[in-house]
């Protein structure tokens, strides 16, 4: 039987003696000032997790606030290519640089820190977390309003090392218009619920196809469900984002921050009064 050390920091047990709860929480760097931090989440791949983080962070940059986003997608970086960034983050002997976008956002991605953004994150989960949690502690985010973590999909070690050891003040829940959308956004609302983060509200993504010449909205992807599921759940629609071409050639391109259209305002709006 192991002594106790009586270092209730160091230890996990839960015994009648611990003077403190144990807690996962990573502190930031000592020159990190970080006011608000909101997760970015899906249950399933491919539904614009990314593209919502990007617009929000533009949104709220454009509102006069410093915004950051921390990429957690470390196996699936997207976050460099829609800003149009090419450069490495740099280090010094006291800490990582994040890389600033064109209109002054601070961004880090494992892609800042491979020698080709193509090469692949061949890396087992608890490396892909703990990269997560050094880029907490070990970037220095100098002065930001608004950080946005863009995390991978699911309920993996990634969103559960997100929400145990950043204090994430919210997350939005970012889905798409298809059948099997209540099973997804369940597990990720339950997970959030598990974990006691507030749920800001839901985004469905590729709700519709609005045609340049005669404005009627078209559901390419079938009927929307989105307020059915919202409303099984408790949370409310913030969103419903289209499919438009220019929208996806300016992220494509690297020009994101050119976007034009007021799809995400009632989201930052949301944030703000968080």
């Amino acid at each position: 039987m192991s002594q106790c050390d009586n270092n209730c920091n160091s230890c996990s047990k839960s015994c009648g003696d611990r003077k403190e709860p144990y807690s996962f929480k990573v502190e930031p760097h000592d020159m990190s000032c970080i006011r608000k931090v909101i997760g970015i989440v899906s249950g399933k791949g491919g539904v614009g997790k990314s593209l919502v983080t990007s617009l929000l962070a533009v949104t709220m940059n454009r509102r006069g606030y410093h915004t950051a986003i921390l990429d957690a997608d470390i196996t699936g970086p997207s976050i460099p290519k829609a800003f149009g960034i090419k450069e490495k983050a740099m280090g010094t002997e006291v800490g990582i640089l994040p890389v600033k976008s064109k209109t002054g956002i601070d961004i880090m991605s494992v892609n800042l820190l491979l020698p080709n953004e193509s090469d692949p994150v061949v890396w087992r989960g608890p490396i892909i977390a703990g990269t997560v949690k050094q880029f907490w502690s070990d970037v220095i985010w100098n002065d930001v309003d608004f950080m946005f973590v863009d995390m991978p999909p699911g309920t993996g070690d990634v969103p559960l090392t997100v929400f145990q050891s950043l204090p994430v003040d919210g997350i939005i829940v970012v889905t798409s218009p298809q059948e099997l959308v209540s099973m997804i956004v369940g597990k990720a609302v339950k997970m959030a619920k598990m974990m006691n983060i507030p749920i800001l509200g839901i985004v469905e993504n590729m709700s519709y196809y609005e045609c340049p010449d005669c404005n009627n909205k078209h559901s390419i992807f079938g009927e929307s469900h989105i307020e059915e599921v919202a409303e099984e759940y408790g949370i409310d629609v913030i969103a419903k984002l289209p499919i438009d071409p220019k929208l996806a050639k300016a992220v494509d391109s690297g020009m994101v921050e050119l976007f034009e259209g007021d799809w995400v305002d009632r989201i930052a709006d949301t944030i703000m009064k968080q």
